[in-house]
Order: structure tokens, then C-alpha cells, then sequence
């Protein structure tokens, strides 16, 4: 049975959501969904029609990331590598390999989704799930991820994977254990921001925009944390967060701010201003809420890579 390209291709947005999923790169997500379609066309001749064409795609998406994962280590949050640092402590700059990126909402979600959908689809790759997954050994990360995201069947999930159905609930349901024990909120909620959550990112943005930093700690939770990868130094605290932003982060006075869609969660791109004149890209910064507060921020400054993966300009 002949696959058509255009088959291929019109699956790429949720196999980017399936790859970012299984690697937490952006970037490595791409490169991965690209050799999922050359994989594809390659073999399509011999596709026999026995499961639909996204599912055949998800399976070798799925041994793409594997190989993938199996050639470098996971990438994590600087929050989940060591513990919180002090105002004045060294900023140790390590490889963007090293860290989870975000994603542009507007990448993961087909244009064809229902509402009920892209809510899903979105909430699929907030940062906490995300990270939290990156911790699950990698076929324990995909079981979970064709069963429990993707609505796999186990023996479906078991053949995709080369294991047992029996090897597969066991891998399903240790990993189903390590998530359900993790701080990181990895549950996956479907509930879309409520409007005093609407208000309080709008707030936050506003506050940003004038630099009022008595009013931007007033919306942060008392153990709120800050982290800037590709810095590993990261910051736990409102009154840490308030002094860091009035002394080292005092340069982001005045920024340029444009609201972005990112990790299914609140975000902005900031461009701070430029000595020779206008402003330049400085970070992604997704917000991570907690009933009525902001629990976490984290300004992703990798802006080569990540800015035009957003579709946006280096300068404004």
C-alpha cells in the first residue's frame, strides 16, 4: 500500500508534540520528526494498511527517539540538578544540549484540532511533565507516552517497543509510580487558565513592562524559583527573585515584551534594550502558575535557536 508524501507530512505537528515529548528539545524534536518522514517514505511500499498512518508514524517516531536518547544523556531543568544558589555565586554556563527547551504551543497543535484538542495537545508539553519525563528511563518514558498520551493499547505500545505486553505494564507501571512520586506536578490536567489566572499573567506581563518589582514579587509565591538556563545557577525564593531583578538583573529594565504561546503555559519573548539603539532578543519566559501565583519563571536565554523557532526577529 502506497503512502502519498502529503499523508506523511500533514502528521508533522503532532509528531513534534510525540518527539519534544521524548527528548525535551525543541531542536532535537525537528531533527527527530524529519528522519520519522524520511523513514516513513522509505518504507511506505511496504506499509499494509493494518494500522492507520499515524500510528505506523508514531512507531518510528518513537525507535527515532530512542536511538536518539540511547547517544546522549537526558536533558533536565537547572531546578532539578542541584540545589538553589545566593546572589553573587558563581553563573556556570553549560551546554544548551544539557537542558530542556520550550516549544511553541502552535507547533504541537494541528490546525484541524478541536478545542477539547489543542487544550490537550498543549497541556502535554508543560515544562513540569516534560522534565519529569526526562527522569524516566527511555523505554519507560515511551510506554507511558503511546499508552497514556498517545491512547496506545498495551499490546499496541508492547509491539512498537519489541517488549511483551508483560514487559510493557511492568515498564508502564513503574513509570506511572516515579511520576505519581515526583514534586513535578506531572499529572496531566487539562484545565485551561482560569480568568483570575488570565488577569494575574496579565498583570504580571504589565508589571514586568514598567519594571515595578515590588509589584512582581507581590505575584510570586514565597518559594517561587528563577532559573536561566543555559546558566545551571538558579534562585528559590520571592525576596532572592526581587533582589536578583533590582541588582544582577537590573539590565532587564525597560525590556520589550511579546506574548508568545510556549510549553503550554503563560510566556513571553523579551528583548531588552540595545546600547546602539533598539532592542535585542534576551530570553523566552514561561510562567508557571499556582492557584493565584506564580510559582516558577524561567527565561530561556539560548535566543539564537529558540527566537526564530518562535518566529520571531533577533531585534525589534
Amino acid at each position: 500500500m502506497q503512502v502519498e508524501a502529503t499523508q506523511l507530512e500533514q502528521h508533522r505537528a503532532v509528531l513534534v508534540g510525540h518527539c519534544y515529548r521524548m527528548l525535551g528539545s525543541s531542536s532535537d524534536a525537528d531533527d527527530a520528526v524529519q528522519e520519522t518522514l524520511v523513514r516513513a517514505w522509505r518504507a511506505s511500499d511496504g506499509f499494509d494498511g493494518r494500522s492507520s498512518v499515524k500510528t505506523w508514524l508514531y512507531r518510528i517516531a518513537t525507535n527515532v527517539c530512542l536511538d536518539a536518547i540511547s547517544a546522549r544523556r537526558s536533558r533536565m531543568r537547572p531546578v532539578d540538578e542541584r540545589p538553589a544558589g545566593k546572589i553573587g555565586d558563581a553563573l556556570e554556563t553549560r551546554s544548551h544540549g544539557d537542558w530542556i527547551e520550550p516549544i511553541s504551543d502552535e507547533r504541537v497543535v494541528p490546525d484541524d484540532a478541536s478545542p477539547a484538542a489543542r487544550l490537550a495537545l498543549k497541556q502535554s508539553v508543560r515544562l513540569a511533565f516534560i522534565a519529569a519525563l526526562q527522569k524516566l528511563p527511555a523505554k519507560q518514558r515511551a510506554a507511558l507516552l503511546l499508552t497514556d498520551v498517545l491512547g496506545f493499547s498495551a499490546a499496541e505500545a508492547a509491539t512498537s517497543l519489541e517488549l511483551s505486553t508483560a514487559s510493557l505494564n511492568s515498564a508502564l507501571q513503574r513509570a506511572r509510580a516515579t511520576l505519581a512520586e515526583s514534586q513535578q506536578a506531572a499529572t496531566l490536567s487539562v484545565a485551561p487558565l482560569s480568568p483570575e489566572q488570565q488577569e494575574l499573567v496579565d498583570n504580571y506581563v504589565a508589571a514586568f513592562e514598567r519594571y515595578d518589582v515590588d509589584a512582581l514579587q507581590s505575584l510570586l509565591k514565597r518559594d517561587a524559583n528563577l532559573s536561566m538556563p543555559p546558566f545551571a545557577f538558579w534562585l528559590q525564593g520571592a525576596d532572592d527573585i526581587r533582589a536578583w531583578m533590582l541588582g544582577p538583573g537590573c539590565g532587564c529594565r525597560g525590556s520589550k515584551v511579546v506574548r508568545v504561546s510556549a510549553c503550554g503555559q503563560p510566556a513571553f519573548a523579551q528583548y531588552r534594550p540595545d546600547a546602539v539603539g533598539g532592542y535585542r532578543a534576551w530570553a523566552i519566559v514561561v510562567l508557571e502558575l499556582d492557584g493565584d501565583k506564580v510559582a516558577s519563571i524561567t527565561s530561556f536565554l539560548d535566543v539564537e535557536r529558540l527566537f526564530p523557532h518562535f518566529g520571531l526577529a533577533l531585534t525589534a
